[in-house]
């Protein structure tokens, strides 16, 4: 349910962008979200095909490129992607850290007509 508000604002500036760059409508709204933001990607695409009803955004295509949360390893540096049951490093076997890569949650463009 928390996708609601957020949605809201994504419209907000979505419909804000498309004025000020003399556009009629908005036809894409591209975002990235880390599957660990704490956001789900379906619910923000049900909200908005709900919330942009009767708006210039009604009908905008939502693209969503999800980004998988990884892992560095303090030892060598690698980026990875955690493995069930394993922190373990796939370059040296050192145990990986969290990282902030997977807790993305931005609009990456938004295309007008």
């Amino acid at each position: 349910m928390h996708e609601y508000p957020i949605t809201e604002q994504i419209i907000k500036i979505a419909t804000d962008h498309c004025k000020k760059s003399g556009g009629k409508k908005v036809t894409t709204v591209n975002l990235v979200i880390g599957d660990y933001s704490g956001y789900v990607g379906e619910s923000v695409q049900m909200y908005f095909d709900i919330i942009a009803q009767d708006t210039i955004c009604e009908g905008a295509l939502v693209n969503i490129n999800h980004i998988k949360p990884k892992l560095k390893c303090p030892h060598c540096g690698e980026l990875f992607e955690k493995k069930p049951m394993s922190f373990e490093c796939p370059k040296c076997g050192e145990q990986g850290e969290p990282t902030e890569i997977g807790k993305e949650f931005y609009i990456e463009s938004i295309e007008i007509e």
